[in-house]
């Protein structure tokens, strides 16, 4: 029997210090890849994610569910919900300057959320030991105050930035090499692994 990953922090696990190259509180995080579905400007029918850091190591972010993201009619799907919080996750990365893969993510369903509701979710990492950085996060729906409807934590786990451009396909590079500010993780400031 396999043994299932842990989203929480064990004993020992410290919360990490701001990379000194980490964005400024107050500051829009960009989307590492236009056409992300979570976060880029560019998919079309995408999440649309909007993320700020918030202060120590926490972000803030936000979306608005569409007809595009509906699982019953007229509400928001659950395996959107779950992408979403990966994506608002997976930035807390930003504040780490640490390209991360998830490793496992728990998300739990409290309220249904309708289309055209916005979904404000603040995310933190609660610790890290080596390359395994353990994050939460809580959802409310039409406000940063408003009612929690969603809850989620992940474990992340630090990853060479060769991860995602060798796994990158053909295509893609030369697309890339041509469109650079596609990838805003992919800089030369960006630690690459430790």
């Amino acid at each position: 029997m396999s043994r299932v990953a842990s989203t929480t922090p064990p004993e020992g696990a410290q919360i990490p210090a701001r990379h000194p190259k980490a964005p400024a509180t107050g500051t829009k995080i960009p989307s590492h890849f236009g056409y992300c579905f979570g976060c880029g400007e560019l998919h079309p029918t995408g999440l649309h994610i909007i993320a700020h850091v918030g202060e120590g190591a926490e972000i803030t972010a936000q979306f608005t569910v569409t007809e595009n993201h509906q699982g019953a009619p007229g509400l928001a799907h659950g395996g959107l919900l779950s992408l979403a919080f990966d994506e608002a996750l997976g930035k807390l990365m930003w504040l780490i300057r640490s390209p991360a893969v998830t490793a496992r993510l728990e998300t739990d369903f409290i309220k249904p959320v309708p289309m055209g509701e916005t979904l404000y979710m603040t995310a933190r990492i609660t610790g890290q030991i080596n390359r395994k950085v353990y994050t939460e996060a809580e959802g409310r729906l039409g406000s940063p105050d408003g009612e929690v409807a969603v809850r989620s934590a992940a474990l992340y786990v630090i990853v060479p930035m060769a991860h995602f451009l060798d796994n990158m396909p053909a295509e893609y590079k030369e697309h890339i090499k041509a469109n650079p500010e596609l990838l805003a993780f992919v800089d030369p400031e960006f630690e690459i692994n430790p």
